[in-house]
């Protein structure tokens, strides 16, 4: 029996990347979502990159393509970061932006580009869950023009996040004319859009996305008309439709189906969002039989499906296979689980 894979479509990777550089003006793809998929927009996009650890580093030749968001540097660090090539660097906090104040106009004759990330409330029912980056409207209001007069800086701006798959944090413009100064529209060049787009799960609502991608070409209009360009990063929106998991069947058994992969090194998004993938073939409740799709292990949360309905009969042996598997299909040692190849196909 074969083994589980990613099979990787370059031609669905450069489509997406095609209609999210339709609603901005600059895409800076998330690379943290899928460094496979880094590498085929490199080489065939002018996308820039969302890169948020040095350690990222290694999948970008071209280092003046990179968005840095910065997390807990020192001098040391931006330094190196600065002599690689790097140009844009986002901060979101008032530790860190101090470090780089203490570092600016070190590296003669070279100036950067930069983004203080904004605190929006974000419209979640999960609380204490997630930690909200950023600085406060009105230290950015009060602080950002400040940052022009900075020995090394050429440009600033915001970077404001949204969760991609939270469908009720997208009305852009009116957060931002809540919280930003027209004063301090008139000092920034860019405005960034973090989170991405969202992407198309078992447990999504599409009626949707067409709202959010009428929000951000508004969004875009008002801020080029201030001469502020917009930035997105999208990474699932990429990515995820790009990928499919290839798994093969080990048992079948009261309506259950266990494959040979696990939500633990290919979808820890069915436990972190959650979000569940589509499946190749299923159907609507009353047009096939429902199964639960089990991973391997002997964890009980290591569910791809709890239910799913499906017109052909599964088999020992056959294959299930996963759509929109491309997005954050990390892994981790649990169980010793090994690493899902990642075939690349046209």
């Amino acid at each position: 029996m074969s083994k589980p894979k990613f099979i990787l479509s370059k031609k669905v990777a450069l489509e997406k990347y095609k209609e999210a550089s339709d609603l901005v003006d600059i895409v800076s793809y998330s690379s943290k979502t899928n460094s496979h998929v880094t590498k085929i927009l490199e080489e065939n996009t002018d996308s820039m990159f969302g890169v948020h650890s040095i350690h990222e580093l290694d999948n970008i030749k071209d280092k003046s393509r990179i968005m840095f968001l910065c997390q807990g540097w020192n001098e040391e660090e931006i330094d190196s970061l600065v002599k690689a090539g790097i140009r844009f660097f986002v901060v979101d906090n008032p530790c860190d932006l101090e470090t780089l104040k203490s570092h600016l106009g070190k590296n003669e004759g070279i100036s950067i580009n930069l983004f203080l990330r904004l605190k929006l409330k974000e419209n979640t029912l999960q609380t204490e869950k997630h930690f909200v980056f950023g600085f406060r409207s009105k230290y950015i209001n009060d602080e950002i023009g400040n940052l022009l007069a900075l020995p090394g800086v050429k440009t600033v701006g915001i970077h404001f996040h949204r969760k991609t798959q939270n469908m009720a944090e997208w009305d852009l413009q009116r957060e931002i004319e809540n919280v930003i100064d027209e004063a301090t529209l008139e000092k920034i060049s860019y405005m960034i859009i973090g989170g991405g787009l969202p992407s198309v799960y078992a447990n999504t609502n599409i009626r949707v996305f067409q709202g959010i991608f009428n929000k951000i070409k508004s969004l875009r209009e008002w801020l080029n008309s201030k001469d502020i360009k917009v930035v997105s990063e999208p990474g699932r929106f990429i990515s995820a439709p790009a990928v499919k998991l290839e798994a093969n069947i080990k048992a079948v058994y009261e309506n259950n189906i266990i494959v040979d992969a696990s939500v633990y090194n290919s979808d820890l998004d069915a436990l972190i969002v959650p979000v569940k993938l589509l499946i190749e073939g299923e159907v609507e409740r009353g047009e096939g039989d429902c199964y639960a799709i089990k991973g391997i292990t002997p964890c009980s949360m290591d569910l791809f499906r709890y239910r799913v309905y499906l017109k052909d009969e599964p088999k020992v042996g056959g294959k299930i296979t996963f759509l929109n598997a491309g997005a954050y299909n990390f892994s981790t040692d649990f169980c010793n689980l090994p690493t899902i190849e990642t075939e690349i196909i046209a």
